[in-house]
């Protein structure tokens, strides 16, 4: 199992672009790939609806729990996308 912390770098958040991006990118991965809110509120990433719901806003704390194939990769590109500006163009 692989373990990281990610911040929400985006300026409106993981909403419904982003939280579908993450879904899709692991879309199908055989093994398990669980986040977690500063609330402790926890889910998958299958769906974009569960993601919403950790209301994951600009510099919100994410933790990642990954276990099953290439799951150092899988980790890491997951903090590469919670970290990544999703506005067309990036909000300054």
């Amino acid at each position: 199992m692989q373990k990281r912390t990610a911040i929400v770098a985006n300026a409106q958040g993981i909403h419904c672009r982003p939280s579908a991006l993450i879904v899709k990118e692991f879309l199908g991965y055989d093994g398990t790939i669980r986040i977690k809110n500063a609330r402790g509120e926890e889910c998958d990433v299958t769906s974009v609806l569960q993601i919403l719901s950790l209301e994951l806003t600009q510099g919100a704390k994410v933790e990642i729990e990954v276990s099953g194939a290439d799951e150092e990769k899988t980790a890491d590109r997951l903090v590469e996308l919670f970290e990544t500006h999703f506005d067309f163009p990036p909000i300054a």
